[in-house]
């Protein structure tokens, strides 16, 4: 039996756009804002997977959109802002979840690679805040973008993510002090260990299924809450910070990861 942390009508009337809303993480987040009532588009590459992932949204109360988008492209962001005005009515959150990631040696790493990553990760957070501004200063709303912890000790053969989740943190802080005469919100969520399809990929692609495993039961003990992290998690956050008890939070980074960035692993 599902557990519902708020009350169900939490976010009725409100708007939300989430992109890489396909599956993973960002699926989470648009299931838990879905759930409390919001009304939710979800973008991506594939629109395979996001009539799956739409599917999957169709029981709760809000209206569920789709839109293909590459956020590395500020013309394709720009359309989808604009649809998402037209199909939601209005815009109150903003989840910049897209994201790239694989593991690579530095010295190795080419140049398309790093900016396959540094695009989709830290451009696209910036193009579709800065697509979304006028939706968001009308509504006074809210953008959540998502970061990662793995950059606050440095992290073997990740050159790519941690400088582009580094940028999403000072963006996230940019933006609040600017945008906040506004009313504009803007926080950032660091999510730690989250054994979503995609993260799997990037990390069985440098170990062997048995080592991953392994690892993942590894990891679960070396945390300092026991456990890994859901992509629930990480929406309920989103939830909070998109209801009024989020109203004077901003410029934040929040941690969410059981504890386990502190903790050498």
């Amino acid at each position: 039996m599902e557990t519902r942390i708020f009350r169900d009508d939490l976010l009725a009337g409100k708007a939300a756009l989430v992109t890489g809303g396909g599956s993973g993480i960002g699926l989470g987040i648009a299931t838990e804002l879905a759930r409390y009532g919001a009304d939710v588009l979800i973008a991506g590459r594939n629109q395979d997977r996001l009539d799956s992932a739409a599917a999957g949204l169709e029981g709760f109360a809000g209206r569920i959109e789709t839109f293909t988008v590459n956020v590395r492209d500020p013309d394709s962001v720009k359309q989808l802002l604009e649809h998402t005005g037209r199909a939601l009515g209005r815009l109150d959150i903003l989840v910049n979840n897209a994201a790239g990631n694989f593991y690579a040696r530095s010295a190795e790493l080419s140049p398309n690679g790093w900016r396959a990553v540094v695009e989709t990760d830290l451009y696209g957070t910036f193009f579709a805040s800065q697509a979304a501004y006028p939706f968001l200063k009308e509504s006074k709303g809210s953008i959540i973008s998502i970061s990662m912890t793995l950059h606050y000790r440095g992290w073997p053969m990740m050159a790519h993510a941690t400088a582009a989740k580094a940028g999403v943190d000072a963006l996230t802080r940019t933006l609040a002090l600017e945008w906040a005469p506004d009313g504009i919100k803007v926080n950032a969520l660091a999510p730690g260990p989250i054994p979503t399809e995609g993260a799997m990929k990037a990390f069985e692609a440098s170990r062997s299924g048995d080592r991953v495993r392994s690892i993942n039961e590894e990891m679960s003990r070396l945390i300092p809450l026991g456990r890994l992290g859901s992509p629930a998690d990480i929406g309920n956050m989103c939830v909070y910070l998109a209801s009024p008890a989020g109203e004077w939070i901003t410029g934040a980074i929040f941690v969410i990861d059981g504890g386990s960035w502190m903790h050498r692993m």
